[in-house]
């Protein structure tokens, strides 16, 4: 019923033509942008209301210990969440002091659309603030998959009815706060996870341009996010900035009458690193905003369409007589390509970089389900993958040396490469994501041609889940080549024998 009230049925775009506050949760899911190194979800730009604020970076997470009630040999001590990295999305608007919220007032129309072939998500409203000050508000969101450090927001406000005061106010905010644990239900890692994982390290504003660095406390990663803007309106405008622990913002006030228009065109840009210092993380960022800012909204917009062009020149699967799948179809590989394109040597976590789901985790499923996508329509993005799973050889040889075994021992669930399963069974006992990403290897290498990767990466893999598989195993009787006590693929039958590929 959602569905079909909220929702048409359009070959190239997923169109919402009301606001369900109580389906906030899925539709930020639904209209997320990514292009595999950042996410953001399909938040409101103001922020609030919300069922999850969420922005993320492939690969940074904070670390958590695993409890058990008893301890026992070969069980990881800790795992790998995925967190909340600085909000770059936040604009807020006020209307002769008002705040724009959907809460209040009255909205006479709000619509969101997800555009596959442009890479953007639009919103327009109409709304009546409490004391009667009727506005227009559009924007228009993209996450860049050319430039894969960089965000950009256009945002747009006028008044319909008599003169008014508008105020937008440009934000980034790291910290911010999330619903109360246990709002979807009770979970025993809740309390593992700090409330604040980023911690301050430099705060600075210029202009109309703020940068924030932060840094995880436990697994040591250094996050830098970078906001700039145009401002353009018919009046004289005043514009403050300011920073403060967790952020700072931007903010550009006008008097408008009907007929005029308040436009803030946002750039955003973030970096992260393990390695290196504050200065080289700052200044990564500053560069990666110079390039948004030399392409202008314009540029970008036209990369965009460019890029995405491209993809569905080979990607694109045309459905007759049935629009709703057709829709269903493109929208399918719109978000494959989002959580993958740009991943660049890092992981494509399950839910990709639309939420927190199974903790930013990437599993198995990547190489079965989405690799396979990926190797025909993006290969590159399917190479990427790949590489990332060679340089976690390291650690998934350590694990199978841990548990008496030769061979590299993949881990089920991880985001850097250590195994963050706490279940055995469901964990250390399923070595068929060895063959997961043996099949992988070998489907992309005869896809793409790729004997460079073959001969190198590919074969690594290959030789590990092979040693793997002959220690692990072992000859019956009649000489046949056993594999006992492991969980296979389908993940119901649990430690059972030969259940593998």
């Amino acid at each position: 019923m959602i569905r079909e009230v909220m929702f048409g049925v359009e070959p190239w775009c997923l169109r919402e033509t009301a606001l369900d506050l109580n389906i906030l949760a899925q539709t930020e899911s639904v209209f997320a942008l990514s292009n595999g190194h950042l996410g953001w979800r399909g938040n409101l730009d103001e922020g609030e209301p919300h069922g999850l604020p969420g922005t993320y970076l492939n690969g940074v997470f904070e670390l958590r210990s695993l409890p058990y009630a008893e301890a026992a040999y070969g069980r990881p001590e800790s795992a790998q969440t995925v967190i909340n990295v600085t909000n770059g999305k936040l604009i807020r608007l006020f209307v002769d002091d008002e705040p724009f919220d959907v809460r209040y007032g009255k909205l006479l129309s709000h619509e969101r659309l997800l555009d596959f072939r442009a890479g953007v998500l639009t919103r327009h409203a109409e709304w009546v603030s409490p004391a009667g000050a009727p506005v227009r508000i559009s924007s228009t969101r993209l996450v860049s998959f050319t430039q894969r450090a960089v965000a950009a927001i256009s945002y747009d406000v006028e008044p319909l009815e008599g003169q008014a005061r508008i105020a937008v106010q440009s934000e980034l905010l790291a910290n911010e706060q999330l619903p109360p644990a246990g709002t979807a239900g009770p979970d025993p890692r809740d309390a593992a996870m700090p409330a604040h994982p980023l911690s301050g390290e430099y705060q600075a504003a210029h202009d109309q341009a703020v940068i924030v660095v932060h840094k995880t406390s436990r697994s040591g990663l250094r996050v830098g996010a970078v906001m700039d803007h145009l401002i353009d309106a018919p009046s004289s405008v005043q514009v403050d900035s300011h920073v403060f622990e967790d952020g700072g913002m931007v903010t550009a006030s006008a008097v408008l009458r009907p007929g005029q228009r308040l436009r803030v065109i946002k750039y955003i840009a973030y970096g992260w690193s393990g390695v290196r210092s504050l200065q080289g993380v700052r200044d990564q960022v500053w560069a990666a905003l110079s390039g948004a800012r030399q392409a202008g909204w314009d540029g970008l917009l036209a990369e965009q369409r460019a890029y995405l062009d491209d993809f569905w020149g080979r990607a694109d699967v045309e459905v007759d007589g049935d629009a709703e799948v057709q829709q269903a179809v493109r929208f399918a590989l719109f978000h494959v390509l989002q959580a993958g394109a740009r991943g660049e040597n890092r992981p494509i976590p399950a839910k990709g970089l639309t939420g927190p789901g199974y903790d930013g985790h990437a599993f198995w499923d990547t190489e079965t389900f989405v690799l396979p996508l990926l190797t025909f329509t993006a290969p590159d993005a399917a190479a990427s993958a790949l590489r990332w799973r060679h340089s976690t050889l390291p650690a998934a040889v350590d694990r199978a040396a841990q548990l008496g075994f030769a061979g590299a021992a993949f881990p089920w669930r991880t985001i850097a490469g250590q195994e963050c399963s706490g279940y055995w069974p469901a964990g250390s006992a399923a070595i068929h994501i060895n063959a997961d990403i043996a099949d992988a290897v070998i489907r992309y290498t005869d896809a793409a041609g790729d004997d460079e990767f073959g001969s190198q990466e590919g074969l690594e893999l290959l030789m590990h889940t092979a040693r793997l598989w002959r220690s692990f195993g072992h000859h019956d009787a009649q000489g046949r080549f056993r594999i006992d006590g492991v969980t296979g693929p389908d993940e119901y039958s649990a430690i059972a024998d030969n259940n593998v590929y």
